[in-house]
């Protein structure tokens, strides 16, 4: 079993909890994403998926609709597209499908406190398909393939 050991940032949410950001690379840039174990589901800045990908290869999701992706999250719509190939520290996943939510308000909250933006979040479907490992002692997480 192969281990991918990837950093972490903690970032403190002014006596309003923490949150850990782990540093990915999509669409060959570097950006951060939240890691979060209570999503069910990873999902992208719909900006940036539009920003990066044919807007005959991204399918829009109204609410209306009865799937999984639009169920899970309270948003006017979603968007549905494959990334190429996305990157957590060594482990790479191509041809990921991902949903694409507005994060705007949450990278406002973001820039208010201080702490960089984020390009997604990522949720359970890739830390359990991967084993991930949280360590907050060492600030890492760590995948098994």
């Amino acid at each position: 079993m192969r281990t991918i050991r990837v950093p972490l940032k903690l970032i403190n949410l002014q006596d309003d909890g923490f949150h850990l950001l782990v540093e990915i690379v999509v669409f060959g840039k570097k950006h951060w994403a939240v890691l979060d174990t209570g999503a069910s589901r990873s999902v992208f800045d719909k900006a940036l998926l539009e920003q990066n990908i044919a807007s005959e290869a991204i399918e829009t999701i109204n609410p209306e609709e009865d799937t999984v992706a639009t169920t899970l999250f309270s948003t006017s719509s979603t968007a549905v597209a494959t990334l190429p190939k996305l990157k957590l520290g060594k482990l790479k996943i191509k041809k990921y499908q991902v949903v694409g939510l507005d994060l705007q308000s949450v990278n406002e909250a973001y820039e208010h406190l201080g702490h960089p933006q984020v390009a997604g979040i990522i949720g359970g479907d890739i830390l359990i398909k991967y084993k991930a490992k949280i360590s907050y002692k060492r600030l890492r997480v760590t995948f098994y393939r």
